[in-house]
């Protein structure tokens, strides 16, 4: 639980945006192993909301997506302790094995290619709403700006 929140405090995710148009863009994230491709995929789509906002626009469609995983567990060697005693000119002897830790590195990615809308757009009409994607403290994201974690 410490490695999570070690984690959350440092940042385990981060965004870039590119904008192709007036009104679309590719937003990718980037999320810590931790976070897993779901974590990613959240990020990217409170992103594009973000981005949809701050573009002046009200709502988006996601028209293309890619994901990639590239995230790996590595065992670290581990340590070996022998204890014995000696009776009677024998010797009886213990070893015991101690795994290293797992080691996980790589990412999650996540990119989306939207095109965004305004409210009053007769094509938004199956567009997703930026701030209800956002919830109730939409304001205090668009605010903050990019996401750095996952949860």
């Amino acid at each position: 639980m410490a490695f999570c929140t070690a984690l959350l405090v440092s940042g385990c995710a981060g965004t870039s945006v590119v904008q192709t148009s007036g009104n679309t863009a590719i937003v990718t994230a980037r999320a810590a192993p931790v976070c897993g491709g779901v974590g990613a995929e959240r990020v990217a789509v409170r992103e594009a909301a973000i981005v949809t906002i701050k573009g002046g626009f009200d709502k988006y469609v996601i028209y293309d997506a890619a994901a990639q995983n590239t995230v790996t567990a590595r065992q670290v060697p581990g340590t070996y302790t022998t204890m014995g005693t000696v009776n009677g000119g024998m010797l009886n002897a213990t070893t015991t094995y101690q795994p290293g830790p797992t080691i996980y590195s790589g990412h999650h990615s996540q990119a989306f290619a939207i095109k965004m809308f305004k409210a009053n757009d007769p094509a938004s009409a199956n567009a997703v709403d930026a701030r209800t994607t956002l919830g109730p403290e939409w304001p205090k994201l668009i605010k903050q700006g990019s996401l750095t974690t996952c949860t």
